[in-house]
């Protein structure tokens, strides 16, 4: 924790793991708040919303589709300082899920594959369990779940 900050808050947040048949985890390259970041898909739980409601609406929000089998898999375990609202603290959830279709939104091969550092800029690829590394993603909670996807899975 940063000296004389004072946690008074909890962020809660709501992420998607989506395996595809080849053994392919989906992730997220974004920029927001001033920076790029690689993180899994997913966002904030807004009050009066259960967690599985919000990764419904996270999914219809960034895909633009509906997901279904919904299924737990990591609630973070860990004191995280939240990296933008610094007198918060942290706690992610992260659910296995599948769509309910075949995917409609673009999936690129490279990172960051959008033009323009403009806040909410957003695109989505898809990297190897068999190569995934835990610097692949910005976050510590992130890689922390890589890490347990690649032991695990």
């Amino acid at each position: 924790m940063k000296e004389n900050m004072t946690i008074n808050k909890f962020n809660i947040r709501i992420y998607g793991l989506f395996l595809n048949e080849e053994n392919k985890i989906l992730i997220s390259d974004e920029f927001r708040l001033g920076m790029k970041m690689t993180k899994f898909p997913g966002g904030g739980l807004e009050f009066g919303e259960g967690s599985i409601d919000c990764l419904q609406r996270e999914a219809i929000e960034e895909f633009g589709q509906e997901i279904c089998d919904i299924e737990h898999f990591y609630t973070s375990d860990f004191f995280q300082q939240s990296y933008y609202f610094t007198d918060s603290q942290l706690i992610s959830i992260y659910y296995f899920f599948k769509f309910k279709e075949k995917i409609k939104f673009p999936v690129s091969e490279k990172p960051f594959d959008f033009f323009g550092n403009i806040d909410g800029a957003q695109s989505f690829r898809f990297l190897s369990l068999q190569e995934l590394k835990l610097t692949d993603f910005s976050f510590p909670i992130d890689r922390k779940v890589a890490e347990l996807l690649i032991s695990h899975l």
